[in-house]
């Protein structure tokens, strides 16, 4: 599904390069459920943003789904972002001004989906997560755990092939982390959804397949999660 191969990232300044990952290659397969480990600094959601491709690396290819991701133009990788990739943030990210549902039908709506067919999408996942009676209050009206997976039901809706996770449960108390972790568990185990997620949390890694250990931007260990 994705190999990265020799992956860099850096700023120039004066001459300096300022390397913010280096020689970064691994693979990753369908139905993975991959965590970033890394103190702060590390290049965790920097690595994680040239997977969502939101940022282009410097150095080095990228392929996700067969495709060369360096050599697209934007207008590709903007069409291969909206329909294979769902982005969970730490800040949630909802918008402020939108119901519950409407945060939820957004990307649907930068997909083009007919409106019959977003209705009936918003009114499964909405019923799937147990928030339809949420679905016409505003996020300032939710608790932080409630936004957060209101954030996973809209990254859901598109129907992605992964979920990009940065520091998912990173605003949240220990017992709403905890389900929120144990619903990615059962999104990555029951419907085969590739999950990558960046964290502190040496918890929230062991939900997982494999850890990858950053630090200085470079992996230095890719560890299997013993069950």
């Amino acid at each position: 599904m994705i190999t990265l191969s020799n992956i860099e990232k850096y700023y120039s300044n004066k001459g300096i390069k300022n390397y913010v990952l280096r020689h970064v290659t691994t693979q990753i397969h369908p139905g993975e459920f991959v965590s970033i480990m890394g103190p702060s600094g590390a290049g965790k959601s920097t690595l994680l943003n040239v997977l969502g491709m939101l940022e282009q690396p410097t150095y080095g290819k990228y392929e996700f789904m067969g495709e060369d991701v360096s050599l697209l133009k934007e207008s590709k990788r903007i069409e291969l972002y909206r329909h294979h990739i769902g982005f969970v943030f730490q800040a949630y990210h909802l918008i402020d001004e939108m119901t519950v549902a409407e945060n939820i039908e957004a990307p649907l709506l930068y997909k083009k989906v007919g409106g019959a067919e977003r209705k009936s999408r918003v009114a499964d996942i909405l019923d799937r997560f147990n928030i339809v009676a949420k679905k016409d209050l505003f996020p300032n009206q939710l608790s932080g755990g409630q936004q957060q997976l209101v954030g996973i039901a809209r990254a859901l809706v598109a129907q992605p092939s992964i979920i990009l996770a940065d520091e998912p449960t990173g605003n949240l108390q220990s017992t709403q982390a905890l389900q929120i972790m144990d619903l990615f568990k059962k999104l990555n185990q029951e419907e085969g959804i590739t999950i990558i997620q960046v964290t502190h949390s040496e918890v929230n890694a062991t939900y997982g397949s494999r850890i990858l250990h950053l630090l200085d931007g470079v992996i230095k260990e890719d560890e299997a999660v013993l069950t």
